[in-house]
């Protein structure tokens, strides 16, 4: 029985350019943590010949071809894991569209899982790169790269995206209690709305392809991922909700659909509650609103989001491990 358990990630600037499209032409950054929210996967040896794969659904087939679960089925054909597994999933979020990247960390998570079983060492960083190739090459999923780094790597990290595709990995160096006072100014809301963040990104990318004044836009939120981490090296923590507002409107701006109606009241009155900034997380349309705020505000906040679900949250500094492994 082997568990792995994998972070899920908060991305604070500059998503969008972790897309291939984007990065290949200009070079791409993202300034992101992980979080003290996981996917834990679970893979043990089962008596006979058959695969048993359960997360929201149960599979329970003869064969790798047969399952229905493309992650699962991409990284057991690609390991050459034939059978006689069972593997579970759980997650302390909503599995699908949470804007948390809870896809991506599911595919390190079971990496790490299925090559312990094999009794493979791979770095942390050769299972984000290894996650990348699954779900971008080989299930050509429309996604960026940033994900999988946050997910595996752990803590606060500048992530350079490379034109020649290699990747820079850079934690975040800020004075003594500069990263925890971030942390402490953060206040996260579930909008209850999950949708599926592949369409999203595909349009994201198509229109970064065509569109001369969206790559500006996209400019300019690498250009803040670099100037956000200038900024908590300097210590100064209150640029923070600034950049993450310009961050904001300009995200909005890149397509359709990655706010609403909805969303935008919600972000109105954070602000007119005391919030200096905030997000939505991940490609937009639902799942998780996060705000920055002095800490005196939180209450007001929560009092002006009462309809939404109040998200505790910490950060997390580990990122993938196998926590449990037993031949």
């Amino acid at each position: 029985m082997i568990i792995t358990k994998t972070p899920l990630r908060l991305s604070f600037v500059g998503g969008g350019s972790d897309i291939p499209s984007y990065y290949r032409e200009h070079g791409g950054a993202v300034l992101s943590t992980s979080i003290d929210k996981f996917v834990y996967l679970t893979l043990n040896k089962r008596f006979d010949h058959t695969l048993r794969v359960s997360y929201s659904q149960t599979e329970e087939v003869e064969t790798v071809e047969q399952i229905q679960h493309r992650l699962v089925k991409a990284i057991l054909t690609k390991l050459g894991i034939r059978g006689g597994l069972e593997i579970t999933s759980m997650a302390d979020v909503p599995s699908r569209g949470s804007g948390l990247g809870s896809s991506s960390a599911f595919t390190v998570g079971l990496l790490h899982c299925a090559y312990a079983y094999l009794g493979v060492y791979k770095s942390k960083q050769e299972l984000a790169a290894e996650a990348c190739e699954i779900e971008i090459d080989i299930l050509k999923e429309p996604i960026g790269k940033q994900d999988q780094y946050g997910s595996a790597m752990g803590g606060v990290n500048f992530i350079r995206f490379n034109p020649d595709d290699s990747i820079d990995i850079e934690p975040v160096v800020a004075p003594k209690g500069v990263i925890q006072a971030v942390e402490e100014s953060l206040i996260m809301f579930y909008t209850g709305i999950t949708r599926s963040a592949s369409a999203l990104l595909q349009k994201q990318s198509d229109v970064m392809a065509s569109d001369q004044l969206k790559r500006k836009t996209m400019h300019r939120m690498v250009e803040l991922a670099d100037s956000m981490r200038r900024e908590l090296t300097a210590s100064n923590v209150d640029a923070v909700g600034e950049i993450l507002h310009e961050n904001w409107q300009l995200k909005k701006s890149l397509t359709e659909g990655i706010s609403s109606g909805f969303i935008d009241d919600c972000y109105e009155s954070a602000i007119a509650a005391g919030a200096t900034g905030g997000k939505l997380l991940g490609a937009g349309g639902g799942g998780f609103l996060v705000f920055f705020a002095p800490k005196q505000k939180h209450p007001a906040i929560k009092l002006a989001l009462s309809h939404l679900r109040h998200f505790e949250f910490q950060f997390e500094r580990q990122g993938t491990g196998v926590i449990f492994h037993h031949h």
